[in-house]
């Protein structure tokens, strides 16, 4: 991966426990269940084992992935951001949809710490590709399934 991925810090820590669980916890595992299914006989008719073979195969990919991820990722950490107004990675935006008055907030995070459930949204979205770079009081639009909306923010915080 020749470019940088951004990540908060809260994500680089997610991922680095998800790699130190895989490594030291799922690969053991995997391991310790191939070696049970071998000892069953005949490993042409052996379901276990090529079932244990699969995971494994799917355990070291995904330990490869990670790593490549970590090594590329410019971790950020918001909470070091002088206080300021501009939406910028990292930021939590409260907005208000300016045809409703309904209030939300988010935070503009990496794309594998994004969960809309809990506010995290990936910069490469379009909400927050239409926030990036506005400051407080400014609106923006965004393509929503539905059709355009428009925001208004209402506060940038760095947390």
């Amino acid at each position: 991966m020749a470019t940088t991925l951004p990540i908060t810090k809260r994500g680089a820590e997610k991922l680095k426990a998800e790699l130190h669980n895989l490594k030291t916890v799922q690969r053991p595992w995997v391991i310790n269940a191939i070696s049970e299914a071998r000892a069953q006989g005949d490993l042409s008719e052996n379901a276990e084992y090529e079932v244990a073979k699969d995971r494994q195969g799917f355990i070291e990919g995904r330990i490869q992935e990670v790593e490549g991820k970590l090594s590329a990722a410019q971790i950020i950490d918001p909470t070091t951001f002088e206080p300021g107004t501009r939406v910028v990675f990292g930021s939590t935006v409260k907005l208000e949809d300016e045809a409703t008055g309904e209030s939300v907030t988010y935070q503009i995070v990496g794309e594998d710490e994004a969960d809309i459930k809990l506010g995290l949204v990936n910069i490469g979205s379009p909400i927050a590709r239409a926030l990036i770079g506005k400051d407080e009081g400014d609106s923006a639009e965004v393509q929503a399934p539905g059709g355009i909306r428009r925001y208004e923010i209402v506060s940038v915080s760095y947390l």
